[in-house]
């Protein structure tokens, strides 16, 4: 097939996005006594340049659900999807994609030692030491407080402590009493449920 060139000064923008497939594809379909006609020309080429927005935006849908390149309004309300609604936009792009990313990562082990200590070494940014009085132990031999975690920080990293504690306490299961230490300082405890000055 012969490729039609725009005739009389009849411009065609070529783009990044129609770069990937030829310029001229749905000119190339038109009739030949269209292509004759300057006007056609010029009329086609103006919904041709809609197609291929249209196409361009349908072949890259698979990015806008990537977490490594989606846009970033996309990042938090892709955490959404796994119950992460505190993702701040404010914070750098790069930062809200490892906050979902790791919660993606760490969502199996959710309500464990080792998921609290992840979560807490991305949200404080920092080296962190989680205890706990959790354990297996042979029938009857299990001590009677067993549900009770302490958590110690060097920092509350990018949030403020009431907002660390609010982050931290869904992260918590229910009936577990927890202590959050930054340092060696207690700002909060379940017991009295109130961030500490």
């Amino acid at each position: 097939m012969t490729e039609i060139v725009p005739r009389r000064g009849a411009a065609l923008r070529t783009t990044a996005r129609t770069s990937a497939r030829n310029a001229n594809w749905m000119l190339t379909q038109l009739p030949v006594g269209m292509v004759e006609a300057d006007f056609f020309m010029r009329f086609v080429s103006i919904f041709q340049e809609i197609g291929s927005s249209l196409i361009d935006d349908a072949d890259n849908i698979d990015n806008v659900v990537n977490l490594s390149v989606a846009p970033a309004p996309n990042v938090p309300w892709l955490g959404s999807w796994i119950g992460i609604n505190t993702v701040d936009p404010s914070l750098p792009i790069d930062l809200q994609r490892r906050i979902v990313a790791s919660a993606a990562d760490t969502l199996a082990w959710r309500g464990t030692v080792a998921g609290l200590t992840r979560f807490l070494e991305l949200t404080s940014d920092g080296p962190v030491e989680v205890t706990d009085g959790g354990g297996v132990w042979a029938d009857r031999e299990a001590p009677d407080d067993s549900a009770w975690v302490r958590m110690r920080v060097q920092s509350t990293g990018w949030l403020g402590e009431a907002d660390f504690v609010a982050l931290v306490r869904d992260e918590i299961p229910a009936h577990v009493r927890a202590q959050i230490y930054v340092g060696d300082r207690l700002i909060w405890s379940s017991e009295d449920g109130r961030p500490r000055p």
